[in-house]
């Protein structure tokens, strides 16, 4: 297997939105979970997407994970290795997205690299430098208030700069429309000023389409799923890739109970629940109690195992803000995050017992406490839920046929639970 692409993801929603992008524009892609052990078979394959839970540990750690990911997929003649990271850019001023991008591109030799976290099509877009979520600048849309990387200043030469040992540039909006000529002979300006890495502006559909071209003539690049996209359409320009569907087999069905896990705070995911009250049985945790013990997870467990052999239910950790940033006062933001984590893990694991074969799962970092748990080595990538979440069917799983999908907050319409059920056959 030679790979035309090679993408390392922060984490796991971040993962399949990105394999979906990529499968969507063509690319046979896989999904895997970490660093693919040396005897999964895998399918033949055109892009394959290295899903990391690195978003929000310790930065040398994020940077260690990488650096081996990125060897595994250059091992398999990935020439471009894309660095995928949120759409909101989210991170500190520890990192991790420019301490990983300093370790990546100290290691393929490149002077420059270009980023860039927009996705028009999920209303996230750069102009000159600043990220805007819809209308409005990122520090004043709700990720301003995220639990655990909160977002306080749209200006990403202000913000990768803070993190990267690089200096930041910028290739705004009036090069990006002129195509990747224009753009790279920008990049190359910036490199002769001494800059290692360039925010570039995205405001339209067209602009990845440039931006794909001119980043697939360097080794790294940083950035969402739209740059992804742009990558996928210059392979399939170039004629280095022949544009495929899913595998076809990807969305067979694999029957089964069914059942949903919220663990996002965000406005999209607490409207979803809302509107799924209507159509199944959803349970809402008390997070304190999941802090305190096992005992709220197990009566959880006990609740759903009397109703799913009727049909689908929900079990949400979710709260809002207020809620979150007073559990965290009392308990500390790392601890009482990992313990809500794990206990939806712990949920996740005691479903699947029971006989859950089809699970959806809301929110990035309970999807990776999920995955983990459930020990999934790999997805194939299947039909689109919502824009960025995919079906996904898991590969060389010890559990066997499985169906699920990892949803991103704040991605899905108000009717996403119910959409993701009647695909996920």
């Amino acid at each position: 297997m030679t790979l035309k692409l090679g993408c390392i993801a922060d984490d796991y929603t971040g993962a399949s939105d990105l394999a979906n992008t990529l499968t969507r524009a063509g690319l046979r892609t896989v999904q895997t979970i970490g660093v693919p052990a040396a005897d999964l078979a895998l399918p033949e394959v055109d892009a394959v997407v290295v899903s990391l839970k690195s978003r929000s540990i310790e930065a040398s750690l994020a940077v260690a994970r990488s650096r081996e990911a990125d060897t595994w997929l250059r091992a398999r003649g990935a020439r471009h290795v894309l660095f995928k990271i949120c759409s909101t850019f989210d991170s500190t001023d520890a990192g991790n997205i420019g301490p990983v991008m300093d370790a990546l591109a100290g290691d393929s030799g490149d002077d420059i690299v270009l980023v860039t976290p927009a996705f028009p099509e999920t209303k996230r877009t750069v102009y000159q430098g600043n990220l805007f979520v819809g209308h409005v600048p990122l520090n004043e849309s709700p990720l301003k208030d995220h639990p655990l990387n909160p977002m306080h200043d749209a200006n990403l030469v202000r913000v990768l700069g803070r993190q990267s040992r690089r200096k930041i540039g910028l290739v705004d909006l009036a090069a990006v429309v002129h195509g990747p000529e224009t753009i790279d002979h920008r990049l190359q300006d910036l490199a002769g000023q001494g800059m290692g890495a360039a925010i570039v502006d995205a405001v339209f559909d067209a602009d990845l389409t440039a931006i794909g071209a001119a980043a697939l003539k360097h080794k790294v690049s940083v950035g969402a799923s739209g740059i992804g996209l742009g990558l996928a359409r210059a392979l399939v320009a170039a004629g280095h890739v022949h544009s495929h569907g899913f595998a076809h087999h990807a969305d067979a069905p694999v029957g089964g109970m069914a059942a949903c896990l919220a663990g996002s705070c965000s406005q999209a995911t607490l409207q979803q629940i809302a509107q799924a009250e209507s159509v199944m049985p959803v349970l809402h945790l008390d997070a304190a109690g999941l802090v305190a013990g096992p005992d709220e997870a197990r009566g959880a467990l006990a609740w759903a195992r009397e109703r799913i052999a009727q049909g689908p239910v929900l079990i949400a950790s979710s709260a809002t803000p207020d809620q979150v940033g007073a559990l965290q006062a009392r308990h500390g933001r790392e601890a009482a995050g990992h313990a809500i984590e794990q206990a939806m893990a712990d949920l996740a694991d005691g479903l699947i017992g029971a006989g859950v074969r089809r699970l959806i799962v809301a929110g990035g970092e309970t999807s990776g406490a999920v995955v983990d748990r459930l020990r999934i080595p790999g997805f194939l990538v299947g039909p689109e839920i919502a824009a960025g979440v995919p079906v996904l069917r898991a590969i060389g799983a010890e559990i066997g046929e499985m169906l699920l999908a990892l949803k991103s907050g704040n991605f899905g319409g108000p009717r996403f639970f119910t959409d993701a059920l009647a695909l996920m056959r």
